[in-house]
């Protein structure tokens, strides 16, 4: 039997403020938005929100799925992410990615965590490879990656970092032209998924590729507020056209994601070339003059929830949804995710006028009512 709500009463941001409406969504799709909805069907389920806001579920783009960390030894590798951390904020889509240990964190694992998230209720994707170069992969080729696994947005790679393998510009083109050509083979745009530390080198090889002819759309930097040089080139890499990726769980030289956010746009970067992630689950290492680590923290998946609050209140919520919605989803090509309309997922967070969580729906299921978590991971507590 089918499963069908009508959501009365909602104060709709679509990302866009549509006012009071009511929603229809039947099973994992949303069947439609409007001023009334008179709905016959078996079941229905009515919930009336009382006026609290609904947006579409937040997409983050980096989260370390299996866990991140590992440059102080086996006793700093992060712990692996449970499905109720991406419930708690208000995370119904994700893109796992991998990081510094490519030994003890093989793609396969990555998958397969990846997998299992999904099977538990969210939606997600993955970057092949890590920090590496040549990429680290499941096939041993990235244009086989991106054929033959359905997850696979593209590769990841690292630079002006001490950690990466310091590639040249003519081994980025290269792998740009993997990404470029096994997209076309598989039929959708493939991407190139940059770390950025903070050498500033990555930007000018980007653009050399780009004045190669190697389209600007396939180059996706992030972690680029942590460095004041870098961030001046990842807002010119804006204006050329691309999109950059801000960090919200912390290294933003500024201070916060929200910070970094507006100041991109003081400086005229376009609105819709700017997304946020999480970087959760991977570690915020602390290292010295010499090289020496001195610290290393966690990242949490929460700090979308909380830079979206924040930057609400400097700029207005439907200009503060864009880089975990609809920016992300346009970015990626995820043709269903990142707004409220009919046809698309049925992916809604439902808020307080605090912007804090009330329900959470993935793909038409309800994963928290109340503020609590109704359905866990399948060995959590």
């Amino acid at each position: 039997m089918a499963t069908a709500i009508l959501f009365k009463n909602a104060d709709l941001y679509a990302p866009e403020h549509k006012g009071i409406k009511q929603i229809l969504t039947v099973n994992d799709k949303i069947i439609a938005v409007e001023d009334e909805i008179s709905a016959d069907l078996p079941g229905l389920e009515v919930i009336d929100l009382n006026g609290a806001i609904v947006t579409p579920g937040l997409i983050d783009q980096h989260i370390h799925v299996n866990g991140g960390g590992g440059e102080g030894g086996p006793l700093t590798r992060a712990p692996e992410l449970n499905f109720s951390e991406l419930v708690e904020g208000g995370i119904t889509s994700f893109v796992g990615v991998s990081g510094t240990d490519s030994e003890t964190r093989p793609i396969e694992a990555l998958m397969a965590k990846v997998r299992a998230l999904t099977k538990e209720g969210a939606t997600g994707w993955m970057w092949t490879s890590n920090y590496r170069y040549p990429p680290t992969t499941v096939t041993g080729d990235v244009r086989k990656d991106l054929l033959t696994i359905p997850e696979c947005l593209g590769v990841k790679i690292a630079m002006g970092d001490h950690r990466c393998s310091f590639p040249t510009t003519q081994e980025v083109l290269r792998v740009l032209s993997d990404c470029r050509v096994g997209g076309m083979i598989c039929g959708h745009d493939s991407y190139l998924h940059v770390h950025l530390g903070d050498l500033p080198i990555a930007f000018p090889a980007f653009m050399e590729c780009v004045k190669m002819g190697m389209p600007i759309k396939h180059i996706r930097p992030t972690h680029v507020g942590r460095h004041p040089e870098v961030f001046a080139q990842a807002i010119a890499f804006t204006k050329a056209g691309g999109y950059i990726d801000i960090t919200t769980s912390g290294g933003n030289y500024m201070g916060s994601a929200a910070d970094a956010f507006v100041m991109a746009l003081n400086e005229g970067a376009p609105i819709d070339r700017i997304t946020f992630s999480s970087d959760g689950h991977g570690s915020m290492p602390r290292f010295d003059k010499n090289g020496e680590m001195i610290g290393l923290t966690v990242c949490k998946v929460s700090d979308d929830l909380k830079m979206l609050q924040e930057l609400a209140g400097k700029i207005g919520l439907e200009k503060a949804l864009l880089p975990l919605t609809r920016t992300i989803a346009t970015a990626l090509c995820l043709d269903n995710k990142g707004v409220i309309e009919a046809g698309k997922d049925a992916d809604l967070l439902v808020m307080d006028k605090d912007l804090k969580p009330i329900h959470l729906f993935m793909k038409g299921r309800q994963v928290m009512k109340d503020s609590e978590v109704i359905v866990k991971g399948a060995f959590e507590e």
